[in-house]
């Protein structure tokens, strides 16, 4: 029997087992070339995306920073040079103890209408406005200025100095102070109302301490919105007699975002969410515990007039809206002004303004007076 033999080919392999040949040395390097510019284009994306990753923190970072620290210009007068108004420079600590307040108390001489103010003023002009201690006599009722953000107690755009000079025409003591933020002798970060609301509280409990029977908050802005948030704390010692709201405008992620939108053109999401995490950092108040709900839901039981304007665009209309349709005191009122702008009512309606924010008073001066003890 004969065995059929498979030809070995030339060179004694049999095709198929043949070894791979070893790669040559070009494409040795071409492979490591390959290797080096794959992960050299991975670190530039990764350089890069970081690089986008740190620029996006540090503009919304930047934006916090701003918020929490807006620019303040510095003041420019005081009651005695722009009014002849005789005042007292006081500081004291807000209820929390963590910040310092800074204001000035305009004392009403007397106001009783019996001739006994004149001896009162005389006395009181006798003395330096704005250093010494006014003793003269005083009326029991005492409006509280509540300013808006990116203000001082001055707020030349209303303007504060003309409304304090009609108060106290109409025999009312005064008191203007500085929120943290505006303050040029102890800067403090803003808080949306939270810590500004404690500094508000120890403007009417030292007014309460001078004497005053009755105290109205007139809030302007943010400061109208953070008068709300602190007559929802009030105790015997701060309590809000009335209050009168001009341009309400509430913190909230809302109102930040249709206010940063007007300068920025920012998405909603992440933009918001990463500035309100942002603040915490700035601020030492975390967003979300600013009472916005609680005080959108709550009927207070103090008389209040809110004035707000149609064309308002850093306050939205149905907020004032949806707050004044929540009250039930006999007392509370709104005013919505036809074309009006963000804090500009009194200025640009000056006469129906004082007529109504008068009658508004004296509304609550007689039942004051007639013993409906309104207070929170």
């Amino acid at each position: 029997m004969s065995t059929m033999m498979t030809p070995i080919p030339a060179g004694g392999f049999t095709p198929g087992l043949l070894p791979s040949p070893n790669p040559s040395p070009l494409s040795t390097e071409r492979m490591i070339l390959l290797a080096r510019r794959k992960h050299i284009a991975i670190a530039i994306l990764s350089a890069f995306t970081a690089m986008i990753l740190v620029a996006v923190l540090a503009f919304h970072g930047y934006a916090a920073w701003v918020i929490a620290h807006p620019y303040v210009a510095p003041l420019t007068s005081n009651p005695k040079l722009a009014k002849n108004l005789d005042y007292t420079d006081v500081t004291f600590p807000s209820k929390s103890g963590r910040t310092n307040v800074h204001g000035w108390y305009i004392p009403s001489i007397a106001g009783n209408g019996d001739g006994s103010d004149h001896a009162a003023l005389a006395s009181a002009k006798g003395q330096a406005g704005g250093t010494a201690a006014l003793t003269a006599a005083s009326s029991s009722r005492t409006i509280v200025f509540s300013h808006g953000y990116g203000a001082n107690r001055e707020e030349t755009w209303v303007p504060m100095y003309d409304l304090a000079n009609l108060l106290h025409r109409l025999h009312y003591n005064v008191f203007m102070f500085d929120y943290g933020y505006a303050s040029s002798d102890d800067r403090s970060p803003a808080t949306g109302g939270i810590e500004e609301s404690q500094q508000l509280l120890a403007a009417v409990q030292y007014a309460r301490q001078q004497g005053a029977d009755q105290v109205v908050v007139w809030g302007f802005s943010m400061g109208a919105g953070t008068a709300l948030q602190a007559a929802l704390q009030t105790d015997s010692t701060d309590k809000i007699d009335a209050l009168l709201l001009d341009s309400l405008f509430l913190t909230s992620s809302e109102s930040l975002y249709g206010n940063v939108s007007q300068y920025l053109d920012i998405p909603r999401y992440p933009s918001i969410p990463l500035i309100e995490w942002m603040l915490q950092f700035f601020t030492g108040t975390n967003f979300s515990k600013i009472p916005t709900k609680q005080v959108l839901s709550t009927a207070y039981d103090i008389p209040m007039y809110i004035m707000h304007g149609t064309d308002d665009v850093k306050a939205p209309l149905e907020t004032a809206e949806h707050i004044a349709a929540g009250q039930s005191n006999p007392l509370s009122r709104e005013w919505i002004v036809k074309g009006g702008k963000h804090e500009m009512l009194f200025q640009t309606r000056s006469k129906e303004y004082i007529t109504r924010a008068a009658l508004f008073l004296s509304q609550v001066d007689a039942n004051f007076k007639a013993g409906a003890g309104f207070g929170v």
